[in-house]
Order: structure tokens, then sequence, then C-alpha cells
């Protein structure tokens, strides 16, 4: 298990962090597709629990809600102008289900899997919000937008490492059982020591009071535990191990993106109020 979760972060981290390094429409267009993908997953997950969509509208909807506000290029508000086109079109198709109850199971299941995985969509707005790393910081290099976003990713890596070794060895109560048995208490509280040291260090390098990181680390840890649990609900009434097949040793891309659907917004809160 362990030997798989290795192969499945050395695939995914260096492109990750060639996207990070350039940044800009390189990482709007990581997330789109990383979108489309989990949208896809969510959406068979949704049919096997017995829940109707449009997956293909819901596709769309859902890339249109991730990346289209991040995108400078258009103008202020179009975002939401175009999720907005793209509710309106679900509605329509739901009219045309002849049971009326059919359709506004349809129209719920699609809108709800689409805001879902469009969640991501919190990653590039929280590089564009990011507050800048003062001159002389130890990694002033990567400036706010890539060093911000990095603190997320490192954040959530590092609460899912945690909780997974100290849960497998000290783990012995056990947590939300009845949505993912192999959570334990142990985990969690390992997960959140390790992601707030790994976060008051990667905050203190930013150039930030280490206070910040003390702060952040407890929230990306709860955020990122409910993601996980979300999901784990999600595959547990499709009957669903996993969302997928797409990456070694975890799956689908929904395996890999559901800490970050919950913890991309909270970090990006907490920017937004400690440096407004």
């Amino acid at each position: 298990m362990l030997t798989e979760r290795l192969r499945s972060t050395a695939i995914l981290v260096p492109p990750l962090l060639v996207v990070l390094w350039f940044g800009g429409p390189w990482l709007i267009l990581l997330v789109g597709l990383a979108v489309g993908f989990g949208a896809r997953e969510v959406f068979r997950l949704l049919a096997a629990a017995g829940y109707a969509a449009f997956p293909a509208l819901g596709v769309v909807l859902a890339i249109v809600i991730a990346i289209s506000e991040p995108i400078s290029a258009l103008p202020s508000g179009s975002g939401l102008l175009l999720a907005s086109i793209g509710v309106l079109l679900t509605g329509a198709a739901a009219l045309t289900r002849e049971d009326p109850r059919d359709g506004l199971a349809s129209f719920m299941t699609t809108t709800f899997g689409a805001l879902y995985v469009g969640l991501l969509g919190f990653v590039p707005r929280l590089a564009d919000q990011a507050p800048a790393v003062p001159s002389g910081a130890l990694l002033e290099v990567l400036g706010g937008d890539r060093g911000w976003v990095l603190v997320l990713v490192l954040g959530v890596w590092a609460f899912d490492s945690g909780a997974y070794l100290v849960g497998r060895r000290f783990g012995r109560r056990r947590f939300m059982a009845h949505i993912s048995p192999s959570k334990t208490i142990e985990g969690v509280v390992g997960g959140t020591a390790a992601v707030t040291l790994v976060t008051v260090l990667f905050v203190a390098g930013l150039g930030q009071a280490p206070l910040h990181g003390l702060l952040l680390g407890p929230l990306i840890a709860a955020a990122a535990q409910a993601g996980d649990l979300v999901e784990s609900m999600l595959k547990r009434a499709a009957g669903a191990k996993d969302s997928g097949r797409l990456i070694p040793g975890h799956g689908g891309m929904l395996d890999r993106l559901d800490s970050f659907l919950f913890a991309a917004p909270a970090v990006l809160l907490y920017v937004l109020v400690a440096f407004p």
C-alpha cells in the first residue's frame, strides 16, 4: 500500500511542480483538466448510487465553474454569468424527463456534481489573491502565488501522509467508521500535527509570522479530512472502492482531489481574512 502511494506521488509531483513554477495559465489549464476527469468520475459514482444526472452538461459546467473566473482576460463576473447559463441549460434539460420527480432529481444531481468538483477552482483563485512575499524572505523566489499554492499542496499531502503513517502504526480508536472504517482518531491527530509542522515552516519561509502556520495547519487538516470523508460517503453510497483507475495506488482523479476540494477554499478564506 505504501509502495503504491509513493509510486503515485512520484508520477504526480514532477508535472505539478513544473506547472506551479510557470503558474498563470498553466495552473488554470491543469485545474481544468483535473476537474474534467474528476467530474466524469463523480457522475459515474452518482449514477451507481442511483442518482441520475446529465453527465456531459455536468462536466462542462464543472469546468466553467472552476476556471472561468480566474481567467483574467474575461470581464469581472463572467464566471458567475457562465455558470448561471450552465445551470439554466441543466434546468431546461431536466424538463425533458417525463416524470417531474426524475427531472428534479437530475437537475439537483447535475448541479451538485458540478459545484462539488468545481471547488478546485479555488486553487488558481488562491494564487491570484495570495499576499506578496516580503523582501529577504527565505522563499522569496517563489513569490506569493506559487508559495501559497505550495502551502496548500504540501499541507494536504502532509496531513494525508501523517494520518496514514500514524494511523497504521498507532491507530486504535475508529473515527467516522460508518463512512470510512480505516480512519482512526490517532491518525487524524498525527495528520494534524504533520500539516501544522509543515505549514509553520513554510509560512515562516514566506516571511509571515509562524502563528499563521499554527492557525492554518489545523484548518487545512479539518478541511482536508472533511473532503476525504465526503468522497468516501459518495463511494460508499455507490458501492465503489475507488472513484476510478486513472492513477496507480490512488484509483481515480477524484481520489486525489477530494481533500483539495475543501482545503482550497478554506486556505483562500484564511488568506483573505488574515491578509486583507
